[in-house]
């Protein structure tokens, strides 16, 4: 019996986490739109502020806004993102070439809605799901 004695490391996961609260996203501060967000066990937690002004408003509408950091990314030829459903459609996003491999979401219905990271190294394919229950929305 011939046996492979090359064993395929299995995909790890993307570190997802929240965004420094200093860092600036479309013309915000990362601490004007959310605090205490925490990111375990398959669930995203904390606060989101409710965003009223700017680029936020003006290309996505009012609303309340995660930003999450993504890193552990070495060896993958693809990180997509986003959310499931979309509140706009959109499909999920490649972070890639992303410089600073970070993101905003607008989040809509957190009871409904899943944070999603699909990542493959080109031969394996990993698919990251975290709930959003426990986000604490401020309304304006």
């Amino acid at each position: 019996m011939c046996r492979n004695r090359y064993k395929h490391k299995p995909l790890s996961g993307v570190t997802v986490a929240a965004e420094s609260s200093g860092t600036s996203v479309f013309g915000h501060t990362v601490s004007t739109l959310q605090t205490g967000i925490t990111v375990a066990n398959g669930a995203i937690t904390g606060t989101l502020k409710y965003c009223n002004t700017g680029a936020l408003k003006r290309d996505w509408g009012a609303g309340n806004f995660l930003v999450l950091k993504f890193s552990d990314l070495t060896g993958l030829t693809s990180v997509k993102v986003g959310l499931m459903p979309s509140a706009s459609g959109m499909e999920l996003q490649e972070i890639m070439t992303d410089p600073d491999k970070n993101g905003v979401f607008k989040i809509t219905d957190k009871d409904n809605q899943l944070f999603v990271v699909d990542s493959t190294d080109g031969t394996h394919h990993l698919r990251q799901t975290f709930t959003l229950s426990g986000l604490t929305l401020q309304s304006s």
